[in-house]
Protein backbone atom coordinates (compact mmCIF):
# COMPACT_ATOMS: atom_id res chain seq x y z
CA UNK A 1 0.00 0.00 0.00
CA UNK A 2 1.44 3.74 -1.27
CA UNK A 3 1.53 5.46 2.04
CA UNK A 4 0.48 9.12 0.44
CA UNK A 5 -2.81 7.43 -0.23
CA UNK A 6 -3.83 7.69 3.18
CA UNK A 7 -3.31 11.70 2.85
CA UNK A 8 -5.14 11.79 -0.44
CA UNK A 9 -7.81 9.86 0.44
CA UNK A 10 -8.46 11.72 3.62
CA UNK A 11 -7.61 15.33 2.86
CA UNK A 12 -9.81 16.51 5.66
CA UNK A 13 -7.59 14.66 8.08
CA UNK A 14 -4.10 15.37 6.35
CA UNK A 15 -4.80 19.28 7.11
CA UNK A 16 -6.21 18.70 10.85
CA UNK A 17 -2.61 16.81 11.52
CA UNK A 18 -0.72 19.51 9.64
CA UNK A 19 -2.65 22.42 11.83
CA UNK A 20 -1.55 20.21 15.01
CA UNK A 21 2.06 19.88 13.93
CA UNK A 22 2.39 23.15 13.49
CA UNK A 23 0.30 24.22 16.75
CA UNK A 24 2.83 22.22 18.66
CA UNK A 25 5.46 23.85 16.91
CA UNK A 26 4.11 27.09 18.25
CA UNK A 27 3.91 25.90 21.63
CA UNK A 28 7.64 24.33 21.99
CA UNK A 29 8.72 27.46 20.51
CA UNK A 30 6.93 29.57 22.84
CA UNK A 31 8.84 27.34 25.48
CA UNK A 32 12.21 28.07 24.59
CA UNK A 33 14.29 29.58 27.44
CA UNK A 34 15.81 32.86 25.86
CA UNK A 35 17.91 35.03 27.95
CA UNK A 36 18.56 38.55 27.48
CA UNK A 37 22.00 39.09 28.49
CA UNK A 38 23.07 35.15 27.40
CA UNK A 39 26.81 34.70 29.37
CA UNK A 40 29.02 34.48 26.14
CA UNK A 41 32.69 34.17 26.49
CA UNK A 42 34.85 35.66 23.32
CA UNK A 43 38.09 34.12 21.90
CA UNK A 44 41.15 35.34 22.90
CA UNK A 45 44.66 35.38 21.57
CA UNK A 46 47.58 36.00 24.38
CA UNK A 47 50.87 35.44 23.07
CA UNK A 48 54.27 36.14 25.09
CA UNK A 49 57.47 36.82 22.98
CA UNK A 50 61.05 36.78 25.05
CA UNK A 51 64.31 37.88 23.02
CA UNK A 52 66.90 37.90 26.02
CA UNK A 53 69.01 41.34 26.10
CA UNK A 54 67.11 43.26 23.67
CA UNK A 55 65.83 46.61 24.34
CA UNK A 56 62.39 47.91 23.91
CA UNK A 57 63.14 49.98 21.26
CA UNK A 58 64.32 46.26 18.79
CA UNK A 59 61.44 44.15 20.38
CA UNK A 60 58.86 47.13 19.06
CA UNK A 61 60.76 46.55 15.46
CA UNK A 62 62.02 43.11 15.52
CA UNK A 63 59.25 40.95 17.29
CA UNK A 64 55.87 42.96 17.80
CA UNK A 65 55.48 44.70 15.08
CA UNK A 66 55.64 41.87 12.45
CA UNK A 67 53.51 39.89 14.79
CA UNK A 68 50.87 43.02 15.17
CA UNK A 69 51.10 42.23 10.82
CA UNK A 70 50.26 38.65 11.29
CA UNK A 71 47.59 39.16 13.85
CA UNK A 72 46.04 42.28 12.34
CA UNK A 73 45.09 39.63 9.15
CA UNK A 74 42.65 37.43 11.22
CA UNK A 75 39.11 38.24 10.06
CA UNK A 76 37.15 39.89 12.52
CA UNK A 77 39.39 41.07 14.47
CA UNK A 78 38.00 44.12 16.58
CA UNK A 79 41.08 44.82 19.56
CA UNK A 80 44.73 44.34 19.69
CA UNK A 81 47.06 45.94 22.32
CA UNK A 82 50.39 45.22 22.95
CA UNK A 83 53.56 46.57 24.55
CA UNK A 84 57.03 46.15 24.68
CA UNK A 85 60.03 46.17 27.13
CA UNK A 86 63.37 44.75 27.70
CA UNK A 87 63.72 41.81 26.21
CA UNK A 88 59.77 41.01 26.30
CA UNK A 89 57.04 41.57 24.58
CA UNK A 90 53.97 40.67 26.38
CA UNK A 91 50.86 40.95 23.85
CA UNK A 92 47.22 41.56 25.23
CA UNK A 93 44.47 39.42 24.70
CA UNK A 94 43.18 40.42 20.84
CA UNK A 95 39.05 40.01 20.31
CA UNK A 96 37.35 39.07 17.99
CA UNK A 97 34.12 41.89 16.36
Amino acid sequence: MNPSRLFILRPVATTLLMVAIVLAGVFAYRLLPISALPQVDYPTIQTFTFYPGASPEVMASSVTAPLERQFGQIPGLKQMLSSSSGGASPRAPAEPR
